[in-house]
């Protein structure tokens, strides 16, 4: 129910945030005035609520992470394992060449990782608990620089930057359709106000081009997990950061991670067929197979 909460409200905030946007910049006056058919009108519209939401997204991303997740920051170290998870986390950032991140630990029964962040000197690295009694040292030492190289390669704005290209796109290019559609639906004539067959027409498009977007962005960050895992395996060592991946092939059941950051755990659920396409993580023995022969 909390998840649910955060994200009807996180999205209801990003619309009345982008809403008033445009209107303080006339945007969406002048897309009407147009009826979308201005192609610098529709272009300023699609970029706004097609970049604009996915860098709110990332704005807000640290937040709604440890609100989400419920992780506990540690600031100051209450044992010996957290002095040494922040010992370790800042040895990664320093040989990374970045900004100390944020360290913090999610209360979850399985092994995971995430790392968020507007900036390679802004960002957060969590932890689970299931990860800390389950995984030894070295192992855990492999994930962390796994999660480092993430912010090292500046894996989070990349993949903002392609999320919000491709909402932009879909946007603009499902409204080009709806509008040709619609004149060919009213004989031509000019329908600024849009008719069904424009409505119809967008809806649709935005799922279909949407669902193509979505292939593509999680074909990215399938990539970015294998140069992750060379980052681990940089700072820990390549037999350790195998180590931790056939470790984590032990993992039942489904991850406990929020879906809105789920892209940024060190593994992520497998699917077979069309859905393969989907996934946001290659087989964990497709990347241990990757590692064994770099």
């Amino acid at each position: 129910m909390r998840r649910i909460a955060l994200f009807l409200l996180t999205n209801i905030a990003v619309l009345i945030l982008l809403s008033i946007v445009c209107h303080l910049f006339g945007i969406d006056q002048m897309a009407a005035s147009r009826g979308y058919g201005g192609m610098g009108g529709l272009l300023a519209f699609a970029a706004v609520f097609g970049m604009g939401g996915a860098f709110i997204s990332l704005a807000i991303s640290k937040w709604m992470a440890k609100w989400s997740t419920g992780a506990r920051v540690v600031a100051q170290p209450q044992n010996e394992t957290e002095r040494w998870l922040l010992d370790t986390v800042r040895r990664h950032a320093q040989n990374a060449g970045i900004g100390m991140p944020e360290v913090a630990i999610y209360d979850a029964p399985e092994m995971n990782a995430f790392a968020t962040g507007m900036s390679k000197n802004n960002a957060l690295v969590a932890v689970s608990s299931g990860l800390l009694q389950q995984m030894d040292r070295e192992q855990i030492k492999a994930v962390l620089g796994h999660e480092i190289g993430h912010i090292a390669n500046g894996d989070m704005v990349t993949l903002t930057l392609i999320q919000g290209v491709l909402n932009t796109l879909v946007i603009l290019a499902a409204r080009i359709v709806g509008r040709a559609v619609d004149s060919w639906l009213s004989g031509g004539r000019d329908n600024r106000g849009g008719g069904i067959g424009y409505f119809v027409v967008v809806m649709v498009l935005q799922i279909v081009f949407g669902l193509f977007a979505s292939m593509i962005v999680a074909a990215f960050s399938r990539w970015r997990e294998f140069r992750a895992d060379q980052a681990g395996a940089q700072f820990a060592g390549r037999s350790a950061m195998i180590s931790a991946l056939q470790r984590l092939k032990v993992n039942h059941g489904e991850s406990t991670l929020p879906n809105t950051i789920a892209a940024f755990g060190i593994s992520g659920p497998l699917a077979g067929g069309f859905r393969r396409l989907f996934m946001s993580h290659p087989p964990l023995d497709e990347r241990i197979a990757a590692l064994q022969k770099s």
